[in-house]
This record gives structure tokens, sequence and C-alpha cells, in this order.
């Protein structure tokens, strides 16, 4: 077994001077831990997985592509309720989903609609949602959306359609209150596996006006606990594959308006940071609020926190963003911001 420490320790050269990262990350363990599922199926492991410059994973084989992630929005099917509100549906499945999230090194993941992060979910303030959720997947689980609604819509155990079984599904629909970036997860026990296998999402909420224009992109910030010991990350990344944005700068142009939805779902660490270089953000917590709380360059968030980054680009070139814990930048949080006219 490789903790991340051991798996730091052994790196000859680090991505922050554009050099090759090659080292274990870590192997998949049958604990048969007794948790919800266990791993059954993942004993023995992959050892020598690389980050070398301009090698990357099977995005056609993953069945998402991180830079499509960063500007896929999802509506939903929309129509008019008697009242002539808007009401939004979805179909959401839980599916248990084998990705390699590093050349050479697959993980066991636990998706919504075989992805990680799941979809993007957005609507209106006011719209009424709802969600047709089936678990596809071998284990128990559940969706817990971030918001105000009621009790029986909120995808915990014990309550309203509670845990959802293996083949079952059910439906959640609530109004979407208050507008802002929230996210959902499951919520079934234990949940740090539930989540750190990557049942999670973002969800946003706009204001009744909308915001200004904007390119909007999506950073979810999480972590790959590739040992399933539950004490900490080997690999670390935003939108689901480590180092991801090195490979494929995100483009964007000189003097637009540059809109974040900055969420953190990190398991096994207790907080999470983003940081950029040559430049500074307007700052939004939750985005439940139409004014920044601060001019930044770094915002530091727990698991569950998320803000709104708003900004503007006056230079061309290469801006680096990246975890402000070294070691997690180290291990696959960080990229490039592309500044093109």
């Amino acid at each position: 077994m490789t903790s991340r420490r051991a798996f730091l320790a052994g790196t000859a050269a680090l991505p922050f001077g554009g050099a090759a990262l090659a080292a274990s990350a870590g192997q998949h363990q049958n604990h048969g831990s007794g948790h919800s599922g266990g791993h059954g199926g993942h004993g023995g492991g992959v050892n020598g997985a690389t980050f070398r410059q301009g090698t990357q994973v099977d995005h056609r084989a993953n069945g998402f592509d991180p830079t499509e992630v960063l500007r896929e929005f999802d509506y939903g099917t929309t129509s008019r309720l008697p009242d002539g509100r808007v009401l939004r549906e979805w179909e959401i499945f839980a599916v248990d989903h084998e990705i390699e999230v590093a050349p050479g090194l697959r993980f066991p993941a636990w998706t919504f609609n075989g992805r990680v992060p799941g979809p993007t979910l957005r609507c209106t303030a006011g719209d009424r949602l709802r969600v047709r959720f089936t678990n596809g997947s071998e284990h128990p689980h559940t969706m817990h959306f971030h918001g105000i609604h009621p009790a029986e819509m909120d995808g915990i155990p014990g309550v309203g359609a509670g845990v959802i079984a293996p083949g079952d599904s059910t439906v959640y629909e609530f109004d979407a209150e208050p507008f802002g970036l929230h996210l959902y997860h499951c919520h079934v026990g234990p949940l740090a596996e539930h989540i750190a296998r990557g049942l999670y999402g973002t969800f946003v909420v706009d204001p009744p006006g909308g915001r200004p224009p904007g390119d909007e992109l999506v950073m979810v910030m999480h972590g790959y606990n590739t040992t399933f010991d539950g004490e900490g990350n080997q690999l670390y990344a935003v939108n689901g594959i480590p180092f991801h944005y090195m490979h494929e700068p995100v483009r964007v142009r000189r003097g637009e308006l540059v809109r974040i939805y900055l969420v953190n779902v990190l398991e096994y660490d207790p907080i999470n940071s983003f940081h950029l270089h040559g430049n500074f953000f307007d700052y939004y917590p939750t985005g439940t609020r139409l004014e920044p709380s601060e001019l930044t360059d770094t915002v530091a968030q727990v698991q569950g926190q998320r803000g709104i980054c708003e900004l503007r680009f006056p230079y061309p070139g290469r801006f680096m963003f990246h975890a402000h814990k070294t070691e997690f930048a180290d291990l696959g949080w960080m990229g490039f911001f592309e500044v093109v006219e």
C-alpha cells in the first residue's frame, strides 16, 4: 500500500517545472472492510502510473472529457406548470464505472451518469425541479441536494424515499431556492466513501435576473484515495483527471469576463484551496449575494463550501492555477489558463 506522502517522496521531478511526474499512485486493495458494497474485484494493483509531459488518459473510454466538463451545463427538459412557472426535469442514474484517472491507473468509481463529477444541473430561482433518480449501481445510493426543500426530498436514509436500493428509482421534486452555487451528492453511509468514489456534482441556481454575460466555467475540486484506506488521497484533481489542464490549458479571451463556479468536495482532507497566478478575482461565497466579499488571488474552502470567482485577464499568455497546498498541486491539482486575443 502506498501512502500519498510515499508517492510524493518517490517522484523525481514535479510538473511545476513542466517536467515528468512518474511514480506509483498506490494499488487497488480488496480490504473486505464491510463498507456498503466493499471493494471486491479490485485486488492486485496498478503501479507505475505516469504523468509524463504529453501523456493523457483515454477520455473517450472514460466517457467524459474535463475540457468539455468545464462548460457543460444541463438545463434539463423544460415545460410550463399550470401557474406559468418553469418545470425542469432530469434523468440521473447511479452507475459503477471504472475510469482511468492517470495513465495506466484505473479507479473503480461510483458515478452519476457515468462521469466524475456528475452533470452540472442548472436552473433559475423559482423553477420547479423534478429529478428522476435510478440506482443502476450494485450499491445503495441517494441524491442529496444542497438548498431549501421539504424534508422528504432531502435524499438521506430514513426520511422520505430514504436509501434507494440497487435497481430502484425515486423522484426528487422541489422549488429552486435560494439562488447561488450549490452541489449534490450521495448521502449513504459510509458517507466519506460514497463521496470519495465520485458521487457528487454541481447545482447552479441563477438569480431571477441572471448574472452579467461571461465565459462560465465549472471547477469541482476533489481527490482519489487509490489505496481505499480512508487516510488521505494519492491524487488530486479538478473535474475528474489530475493535471488535465496542464495538458490542455483553459483557453479564455483577454479582457472578457470569466466566471468560475468553484466547488470543493474533497474527502479525507479538511481543507482545499484555489490560487491564481498573475491576477486577482472578485469572490462571491456560495453565490447567494450579488456583491463580492473580497478581491483576492487565493481562497480556501472546506468540503461542501463553494463560491463564484469573477475576473478579467488584462494580459495574454499562460497563467497557472492550483491548490495553494503544495502537496495537492504536486499530486495533480494544477493547471493553466491560456489567455488569447
